[in-house]
């Protein structure tokens, strides 16, 4: 089981939300990063001193690149589903089964899961 974290995700940590405190804390616990992609990073990151909390977790987390592989990926994907947001579609062709991904687009990011035939763990904040 891995944490794969959407932009939501991010800003929930950077607010101080104890549930996804809790859940990164069980990661590094047992020694696993999560994962995201350098899209998700364009979604949240502004720079300055008051995205320390996010660059802390920046650092610990794996960013993956959506690259063309994973972008022609989530292409096919949104064809499937017949869904538009190409950051969403990415970040769930990271997960595996049993994967959780920790969002705040719960709606978007469940037929892109069911779509890409994963079972997964949808967790909202």
């Amino acid at each position: 089981m891995r944490l794969i974290l959407d932009a939501g995700a991010f800003i929930a940590f950077e607010r101080g939300d104890r549930l996804v405190a809790a859940l990164l804390k069980r990661e590094f616990l047992a020694r696993r990063r999560p994962r995201t992609h350098g899209a998700v990073v364009g979604q949240i990151w502004r720079g300055g001193a008051r995205q320390a909390r996010i660059a802390r977790l920046l650092q610990a987390t794996e960013v993956v690149p959506l690259d063309l592989e994973l972008g022609r990926r989530a292409g096919l994907l949104l064809g499937r589903t017949r869904q538009a947001d190409v950051v969403d579609a990415a970040l769930v062709l990271l997960a595996r089964d049993d994967d959780w991904l920790v969002t705040s687009d719960l709606e978007d990011l469940r037929p892109l899961a069911q779509g890409g035939g994963l079972h997964v763990e949808i967790v909202p904040v």
